[in-house]
């Protein structure tokens, strides 16, 4: 059953937007939100299947007093791919199953290596699957069919520094390949895709405490309490660090940071963590 359309409405086209309007996109989490736990849980129920079975290095597992399902790591911290689950919701944790999860990445290759599995040894992938040459910029001008339009690079007092290819070509936090030959070292700090200007500056412009997340999926509650200690993540690699977090009038979330947390990227998301459980995450505005 192809689902083209769904992968490139709900994936191809949000990375391009998202980068479009000066975010920083994780296709992998909007894949397992739309693709699999959705569209394909949809399929699964048309053809009468029970569950489904994912190869995320996650667990599930279920309150027996309340009936909640929590979502945790897996238990090789090396491979835990909790983070890129956050939005699942009870329903489809009712649904899925995650037999790697309680398995290291070692074990598995050993089990698939007695199974005669020709991919046993196959080398780990950190390539977007539709973007294995890593140049994203080109996919993006190719699904959009318009060329990303240079502007200029300025300090955060608005002085201009340079000139630079399109807006879609930076991520937060980047240093190398901004072509400027300035003495000083300086690193993208802001995307602003309504002037169409990048502002750079020093490295401790880019450690800040607080954050806004968006678009949140609670999944330890189903009314969370109005203040939480616990620790939390901004990117897919980063040790999840103590914070304090809060929900402000308009439904979004904020996260107050113990210590201050380099280059929090809007479009990527935020996910809290009780230990080995995922307390929920959204999207960082």
């Amino acid at each position: 059953f192809p689902m083209h359309d769904e992968f490139r409405h709900s994936v191809i086209d949000k990375f391009a937007d998202t980068y479009l309007h000066g975010g920083t996109p994780n296709p992998c989490i909007a894949c397992n939100r739309f693709l699999k736990f959705s569209a394909l849980l949809d399929k699964a129920r048309e053809l009468g299947c029970e569950y489904i079975a994912s190869g995320h290095y996650a667990r599930r597992e279920q309150d027996p007093e309340t009936g909640r399902f929590i979502l945790k790591k897996g238990l090789d911290p090396t491979k835990d791919q909790s983070y890129v689950l956050y939005a699942m919701t009870q329903d489809q944790l009712a649904h899925t199953l995650f037999p790697l999860g309680s398995y290291t990445k070692k074990e598995i290759r050993h089990i698939a290596q007695e199974q005669g599995f020709i991919n046993a040894d196959k080398p780990d992938s950190q390539d977007i699957c539709f973007v294995p040459d890593g140049d994203y910029a080109r996919v993006i001008e190719l699904r959009t069919g318009q060329k990303a339009k240079p502007g200029p690079f300025v300090d955060r007092e608005g002085h201009a520094l340079g000139e630079r290819a399109g807006i879609i070509h930076y991520t937060i936090g980047q240093r190398k390949g901004l072509g400027l030959g300035i003495e000083h070292p300086y690193y993208v700090c802001e995307k602003r895709p309504e002037d169409n200007t990048v502002v750079l500056g020093p490295n401790e412009a880019l450690f800040t405490t607080e954050l806004d997340a968006g678009d949140f999926n609670w999944i330890a509650y189903d009314t969370p309490p109005a203040e939480l200690h616990v620790k939390a993540k901004i990117r897919y690699r980063q040790q999840e660090q103590p914070a304090t977090v809060t929900q402000n009038a308009d439904g979004t979330v904020h996260v107050s940071f113990d210590e201050p947390q380099r280059a929090i990227a809007r479009g990527q998301a935020v996910v809290l963590y009780d230990g080995d459980t995922v307390v929920g995450g959204g999207t960082i505005l």
